[in-house]
């Protein structure tokens, strides 16, 4: 929903730009509004969204409310006002935020916005700024990630997410300057399961396997008697055939009966598991 939100944003200020850079309401009614909707916000409940808040310093455009309270100010410009980049915008919504101690504002024109911390002993505005998002210069993945913050279910930890993904991207790139790749950091963080498990393809033949293991949603154990490669075989035929019926489950029993009585070299018990992998679909592994 919030991609759709977003790319629609994306269009509409590629097809109507001069509009939204002369009017401010519409940036309000056409993107705005979009994209905090989809991030959850009843945009025409009064009871988590009221426009035109009164501070002592003027009137906030919108307040987003959580439980009665007021949880952030947000604050709306045409799309010419570049909010990234200008100071005075942002000292305004931090104006009204500090007036009536609320903790966070946004600033927006509809395809930038700037998320700010209202208030901290001894930093500068800027300083307390926790995330800015482009939606016509950063890819659209990051887009995503970033204004998800904003979401009515996320935004009370606002702060803390928004601090973990800085972590997070400073992290990264420290590893790729260290002479990481990026695929090898990638499949680190996505990989699962236990930790001397190795895929069946990645086997040499000279393993002596503990136990074997298909991934069903985890890594499911089977039963293995005879602890070599071939007895890995045989467990997962024995797994095959339990599920199998008819004449798949008949083939499989004939099969079983045949290799049983055959001296195979280690290199083909490897050859033969990895070719039920790819004709049935499933991941297998052993423990070493």
């Amino acid at each position: 929903m919030l991609e759709r939100a977003v790319l629609n944003v994306m269009s509409r200020t590629g097809m109507h730009r001069r509009l939204y850079e002369r009017n401010e309401e519409a940036v309000k009614q056409h993107l705005i509004g979009e994209i905090m909707s989809a991030l959850g916000w009843d945009w025409n409940n009064p009871e988590e969204v009221r426009p035109e808040e009164r501070t002592e310093d003027g009137r906030a455009d919108y307040a987003l409310l959580l439980n009665g309270e007021i949880i952030a100010f947000l604050e709306a410009k045409n799309l010419s006002v570049n909010v990234i980049k200008r100071d005075e915008p942002l000292r305004q919504l931090a104006r009204y935020c500090f007036s009536r101690g609320v903790k966070y504002g946004i600033l927006t024109n509809g395809a930038k916005w700037v998320v700010v911390k209202a208030f901290a002993e001894g930093t500068s505005l800027r300083d307390r700024v926790l995330f800015t998002v482009d939606l016509e210069e950063e890819p659209l993945e990051r887009v995503l990630v970033k204004l998800s913050l904003l979401s009515k279910k996320m935004i009370t930890k606002l702060e803390r997410l928004s601090s973990l993904l800085s972590a997070f991207e400073v992290a990264y790139k420290s590893l790729l300057n260290e002479g990481f790749d990026s695929g090898t950091l990638i499949n680190y963080l996505l990989a699962k399961g236990k930790p001397s498990i190795i895929p069946i393809g990645k086997l040499s033949g000279v393993e002596r396997p503990r136990a074997v293991y298909v991934y069903e949603n985890g890594w499911k154990p089977l039963p293995l008697g005879d602890k070599s490669l071939k007895g890995v075989l045989m467990a997962v035929l024995d797994y095959l055939e339990a599920r199998a019926s008819g004449v798949k489950r008949e083939e499989i029993r004939k099969a079983k009966e045949v290799l049983s009585s055959m001296d195979l070299p280690s290199e083909k018990v490897v050859q033969l598991l990895v070719g039920i992998e790819k004709d049935e679909g499933i991941k297998l592994g052993i423990e070493v």
